[in-house]
């Protein structure tokens, strides 16, 4: 789907006038015909581009930004107004609520707000989250068409506008608004108005504090489309966890910045967290908020098979910042670091025993094994909780970007200090070089369940997991990740999700699930329908008007209406191809079709991909006459050899694959989507390492295996031993025949198992079943049966089975 056609379609119907005017701005790209073009002529000179032309471009293309900018500010001033107006009602009827439940008098009982005034101020609320939604979507969708008309100015013009038009962009940062404040006052009045003014109490910074916590995580990559409705839909189900309520939300609160620490010169730690070998660790020093916070944890998270019985834990302890490098270093003891903690006794002695014997070990695996600051991952975490209550527990980071904290290459970055003091939390850490820094295109969702064994998650985080918002990444690791593309030179093994980072994760919507408005069976989104729009490219000779006549005579004019009904209904096939894909979050054709990394050296904010678009037969049927017959004629070639080459396919004797009916189906897969499948390779001199899952019984089921082949090793040896004792040539020949696939037998089991125990205890992601060896020995025994056989009838009819003659007699 074009740009042009997907804004026509996802934009909202009352806010038309404020989008910005896609169309008009590329019609004003083009200029006029030097002079009258004749009617079959195939070339037409255009006017060059000047800089009458350039101005004028430029002001309407202020004009525009100056709509949308004005537009957006008044919509957010509105609904900051519209949420303080619900808080104030929300309030009052909070407020009159309690007082019933207090005070008891019959006027406090009187006065007690009715289910319906709940049920009124959560529509409001909703009304209001759809809106915040719908701006969110219109935002997207005009930066959009700001970054894509630009690009096909400096196409089609050969101007640079880009360059100056970024820093207009930024003196009006319409698209910036990430609505994290929004989104957290309103998850506030949203989850005090559903519990009906009493809502779950708890530690809410019991995220800070806890210091053991095992959880079934879940892992998934949300593209910066979908992260706003994201979170508006998380906030219906649960709050918006924040550590400190008293205080007013400021966005340095959902900072969170880790320093990951390894050994640069093995990476045993990276590796060990890559292969998920047993015992592998991570230590990184945490810290929440800006460099000026003055609590620091330090974590340790150890990573245990399912055969141990055990499950993967994180465990840590808050220090001072002050005590840091001491204590890295081994200068300062354990026992000085909890002596405070001790002296208050607000912790039981057991509990302060096992975080010091915790500080021990990791203070004990820094010094041992040399390591040193390496990466640092920096994100603005949005978490839904009920406070004090982990069962259920999502959490979304976004502005994911990973730092070198290391000082090889000869710099010095964190030098002998713990971390590096040039950088806060100021993303997008423009200050800092190119291979220092790697922005993350994604944001991170993790869905954390305490459930009892065999209880099913709540229904809607299994809609939210399988819906099209969200892509399923297991195991994925900041750390790995972070290492993995900042020290290209120093690491070979990669993660599996590597090759993924090129692919484009959004998806058309699989089933029904997103924002609705109160009343609306739809989508907050409301799609409205428009008139054609063929995207084409700015071409000398596109400029002609679309009524023109074109050719001459009657049969032109016949040719001319059956190409446009086909094109019509090829169109409107494409329409109901899409129709499920009308909400905003769709992809262009070409878009689809690209292999282009999402983030590029020209795109500070990618958010589409290219939007070259072929229309040479649309142009061609425009001008009419010869060039309008040949790309007519080409067209036809064209689809008479794709049918062949499709006949053909069928007609070729290789496997097919199975055809999902074309409809909606449990598996979530909706009509006419395409399921593409790419082969990666990793890079020269790297490798893309697997995660193989060994459970205990893949050893013991190579053991049975290798015991079955040596006792049918042995049973052909003893076929052999039997054979020998007749004591004739034929049953020596045939003794040797079976010893030696007997002997073949017994050593090629052992070759086989050897490699398999190497692999499995390797973790290799290897085929370990025998696809040669059953066969090769068939075809072993049908030979010593057959030389057996043959050499006994071979004697012509002479001697029996023994090898005695008839008259008892040896030959």
């Amino acid at each position: 789907m074009a740009f042009g056609q997907q804004l026509r379609s996802s934009l909202i119907k009352d806010w038309f006038y404020y989008y910005i005017a896609y169309d008009d701005l590329k019609k004003s790209l083009r200029t006029d015909f030097e002079h009258t073009p004749a009617i079959a002529q195939t070339h037409k000179q255009k006017q060059p581009w000047s800089e009458d032309d350039e101005q004028r471009f430029v002001n309407k293309l202020e004009q525009e930004l100056d709509k949308v900018f004005t537009f957006q500010k008044v919509k957010s001033q509105e609904i900051i107004r519209r949420i303080k107006a619900s808080e104030k009602e929300v309030n009052e009827v909070i407020a009159r609520s309690e007082a019933a439940q207090v005070g008891g008098t019959d006027h406090a009982k009187a006065d007690a707000p009715s289910e319906e005034e709940f049920l009124l101020l959560e529509e409001d609320l909703s009304d209001i989250i759809a809106d915040v939604h719908d701006l969110a979507k219109f935002t997207q969708l005009n930066y959009t068409g700001f970054q894509k008309i630009i690009k096909k100015h400096d196409k089609a013009t050969k101007w640079h506008l880009k360059p100056v038009f970024a820093a207009r962009l930024n003196a009006r940062p319409f698209f910036r608004d990430d609505y994290d404040e929004t989104v957290v006052n309103l998850s506030k009045l949203y989850d005090q108005v559903r519990t009906r003014g009493s809502p779950v109490k708890g530690d809410s910074g019991a995220g800070g504090k806890q210091q053991n916590f095992v959880r079934q995580t879940t892992k998934y990559w949300v593209h910066p489309d979908n992260i706003t409705e994201l979170k508006l839909i998380i906030l219906k189900h649960l709050p918006v966890l924040v550590f400190n309520p008293s205080k007013e939300f400021e966005k340095k609160d959902s900072a969170i910045s880790s320093i990951y620490y390894d050994n640069p010169e093995t990476w045993e730690l990276y590796e060990g967290r890559l292969k998920k070998t047993e015992g592998a660790e991570a230590i990184r020093m945490r810290w929440y908020g800006g460099m000026d916070v003055d609590t620091i944890f330090v974590e340790r998270k150890t990573h245990r098979e399912d055969w141990t019985g055990e499950k993967s834990v994180k465990a840590r302890f808050s220090t001072k910042e002050k005590n840091m490098n001491a204590y890295l270093k081994g200068d300062m003891t354990t026992e000085h670091i909890f002596e405070k903690a001790r002296r208050e006794g607000k912790k039981s002695e057991q509990e302060i025993n096992d975080l010091e014997q915790l500080a021990k070990e990791i203070q004990f695996r820094v010094i041992d094994r040399k390591l040193v600051p390496v990466c640092r991952s920096f994100y603005n975490r949005t978490a839904f909780q009920l406070p004090g209550d982990a069962r259920v527990r999502v959490s979304l980071d976004t502005e994911l970007t990973m730092v070198r904290e290391d000082n090889l290459d000869g710099r010095q970055r964190a030098g002998k200090n713990w971390r590096r003091m040039d950088i806060g939390i100021d993303y997008p850490f423009s200050q800092l070089p190119p291979e220092d820094v790697e922005r993350f295109p994604y944001g991170v969702l993790e869905v954390k369940l305490q459930t009892a064994a065999g209880q099913e998650p709540p229904e809607w985080i299994r809609e939210l997991t399988a819906s099209h918002l969200v892509e399923a990444i297991p195991k994925f690791s900041k750390f790995i990740h972070g290492c993995a593309t900042l020290f290209p030179s120093r690491i070979d093994l990669l993660p599996f999700w590597f090759p993924q980072m090129d692919v484009d994760i959004r998806k058309p919507v699989s089933h029904k699930f997103g924002i609705q408005r109160p009343g609306h069976s739809t989508d907050a989104s409301t799609s409205t329908a428009m008139d054609d729009d063929t995207e084409d490219e700015l071409d000398p000779d596109d400029d002609e008007d679309d009524d023109r006549t074109i050719g001459n005579g009657n049969q032109d004019d016949e040719n001319v209406r059956r190409l446009r009904a086909a094109r019509d209904a090829l169109e409107q096939h494409e329409e109901d191809r899409n129709m499920h894909q009308a909400n905003g979050n769709v992809m262009d054709e070409e878009e689809r079709m690209s292999h282009k990394p999402l983030l590029s050296a020209e795109d500070d904010y990618p958010l589409y991909d290219s939007d070259d678009e072929d229309e040479a037969l649309d142009q061609a049927k425009k001008k009419g006459g010869l060039a309008y017959r040949w790309q007519l004629v080409k067209r036809y070639a064209d689809l008479a050899g794709d049918k062949l080459l499709y006949a053909l396919s069928y007609a070729t004797p290789f496997p097919k694959p199975t055809q999902i009916p074309n409809r909606e189906s449990s598996l979530g897969i909706p009509r006419g989507a395409g399921v593409y499948e790419k082969r990666f390779k990793a890079p020269k001199g790297k490798k893309i390492h697997v995660p193989v899952r060994v459970e205990p019984k893949v050893s013991f089921a190579a053991e049975r295996t290798f015991l079955a082949w040596l006792e049918f090793s042995i049973i052909l040896g003893s076929i052999a031993a039997t054979l020998l004792n007749f004591g004739d040539n034929v049953s020596m020949g045939a003794a040797i025949a079976f010893t030696i696939v007997a002997i073949i037998s017994l050593f090629y089991s052992m070759a086989i198992f050897l490699w398999r125990v190497d692999r499995i205890h390797q973790r290799k992601a290897v085929s370990y079943h025998d696809k040669w060896g059953p066969t090769f020995l068939c075809i072993g025994l049908v030979a010593c049966v057959a030389v057996a056989v043959g050499f006994r009838f071979a004697k012509d009819g002479e001697g029996d089975l023994r090898g005695k003659h008839p008259g008892g007699k040896h030959p």
